[in-house]
């Protein structure tokens, strides 16, 4: 993982893009034009004031309703969880060792100079 400024300085880098796109392959991804953010833990969030946590029924619904929301906040607790705020929803991970499927949890990957989603624009592991 790296040091908390670095993983602050990737999370900062989020805040004001939209989410262009979720994906779903052997993760859980929340695309912003150019960065990506992977979950490798299940997502445990709030959407509308209801609670859901992957893969309980609808959470793939849910999930889907991030797009064209845009980060204002963010919040990270090493130990616990990282937290994207939209407004009044969230979007979080798990961090902790219990909820990980191995030894990491989540991926951000930035952007190169060309604005292609790289990681020569940064890569932060938790």
């Amino acid at each position: 993982m790296n040091s908390e400024n670095d993983a602050a300085g990737g999370l900062q880098l989020l805040t004001g893009l939209e989410v262009s796109a979720v994906s779903f392959v052997r993760d859980y991804e929340l695309h912003f034009d150019g960065p990506v953010l992977r979950a490798l833990s299940n997502p445990l969030s709030v959407y509308g004031g209801r609670e859901w946590h992957f893969p309980a029924p609808g959470s793939l619904d849910l999930m889907r309703c991030y797009i064209g929301k845009i980060v204002d906040a963010y919040e990270e607790d090493p130990e616990r969880i990282l937290t994207l705020h939209f407004g009044e929803h969230r979007f979080g991970i798990p961090l902790d060792d219990g909820s990980s499927l191995g030894p990491e949890s989540a991926h951000l990957v930035g952007v190169d100079a060309s604005g292609m989603t790289s990681p020569l624009g940064g890569m932060w592991i938790w």
